[in-house]
């Protein structure tokens, strides 16, 4: 028979858990206000629309390209093209509508201003909620000119010098 030896209970391993779930849960509490006391980096940031013919992205963001001066007609190859357009043209049975049977323009697109933080508003329209930011362009076709409080309340002016409530 062997002599028995005393186990010595090694709790090392127990700290290391406990001390990674505290962690952990220190995180998971913490990390949410980092969030909101950093919003600038994490809220909702501006697309960059329009004809400027780059695709960077985000506003004041994403990957910078080089833009060289425009192609000209010396730094196209020269290719053995054809040039004359050729084709035919059906004569066409049915004329274009006069212009008294042409129907109205469609009315501007509705929506409503229901939500506003952080100089940012939410609208909604019959396509869904849309957060808007001044100069952002609106369904109908106008841009927020700004988000302002008038007496006490929340309005939105539009490029039209339309001023949308915020409602309830």
């Amino acid at each position: 028979n062997f002599p028995r030896l005393e186990k010595k209970s090694d709790r090392r391993s127990d700290f290391v858990i406990a001390a990674l779930g505290i962690a952990l849960g220190l995180i998971c509490a913490l990390f949410p206000w980092y969030i909101f006391f950093n919003q600038d980096q994490f809220g909702v940031q501006a697309m960059k629309f329009g004809g400027t013919g780059s695709n960077s992205g985000r506003a004041g963001g994403g990957v910078v390209a080089e833009r060289s001066a425009p192609l000209t007609a010396k730094d196209v190859p020269a290719a053995n093209l054809d040039l004359l357009a050729t084709g035919t043209v059906r004569d066409d049975a049915d004329p274009a509508a006069a212009s008294d049977e042409q129907p109205f323009p469609a009315d501007a697109a509705k929506f409503r201003m229901v939500h506003v933080a952080n100089g940012r508003a939410m609208i909604q329209d019959d396509a869904g909620l849309w957060m808007v930011q001044r100069g952002s362009i609106l369904p109908d076709s106008s841009k927020v000119s700004s988000i302002e409080q008038r007496n006490g309340k929340w309005v939105m002016v539009t490029s039209a010098d339309q001023v949308i409530e915020l409602s309830r």
